[in-house]
């Protein structure tokens, strides 16, 4: 079965300024997420990749078009691919919501909830790993493929294929702009890489003597 890189879009500024997004239409990339897609191209440049993938929501499409530029790729949308529908929650800050009694749920049993006016987790999950699944059914095994997402339907993907159960999936990690490597197999799958970040560095600085 084929390798995927699962990409997360870059940064913008709902994730600058720690709101959450959901399927709000006019999402961009701002400045930071456009250099980190640039980035994306330039690394994987050389890479064997057959076919490009995205979420039909702007920020990862923006986030898949230099890469499919440098490999003269097109870059297909994939609804299966799409953000968690977060219902009433989307545009909300983070700090507004984790204010709420329900806020704990979605962190200690996220597989029994339901965002308002939404999905569940657990839909969510089903969705993108059913793509995946069938983007697996329509490449060779040997393929690499490179699929543009969004943070949870990516930690939620993995979860999955590595036998993590759906209430852990949130002690991953996938940062904007990072690539995650998953290699799906007939009988088993293999994470070869998790939030590998191309901007991640250790600035914090050494104690004055």
């Amino acid at each position: 079965m084929p390798t995927f890189l699962l990409i997360r879009h870059g940064e913008n500024d709902f994730v600058k300024k720690n709101r959450l997004a959901g399927r709000l239409p006019g999402v961009h990339l701002n400045s930071k997420g456009r250099q980190q897609a640039q980035a994306i191209a330039e690394k994987l440049r050389d890479a064997p990749i057959k076919a490009i993938y995205s979420s039909p929501l702007e920020r990862a499409i923006q986030t898949a078009e230099p890469l499919a530029e440098v490999l003269s790729l097109p870059v297909n949308p994939r609804p299966g691919l799409i953000e968690t529908d977060c219902g009433d929650w989307s545009g909300h800050s983070w700090k507004k919501l984790g204010r709420l009694k329900i806020w704990r749920i979605v962190q200690s049993a996220p597989s029994l909830f339901r965002f308002p006016g939404g999905e569940t987790f657990a839909e969510s999950q089903l969705r993108i790993c059913q793509e995946l699944q069938t983007l697996s059914s329509q490449h060779d095994p040997q393929d690499l493929i490179a699929c543009f997402s969004h943070a949870d339907p990516i930690r939620m993907a993995v979860a999955f294929f590595i036998g993590l159960p759906l209430d852990q999936f949130q002690r991953l990690s996938v940062s904007p702009g990072s690539l995650t490597v998953l290699h799906i197999g007939e009988n088993t799958s293999r994470l070869l890489a998790l939030n590998y970040d191309l901007s991640f560095s250790l600035s914090s600085p050494l104690p004055k003597k």
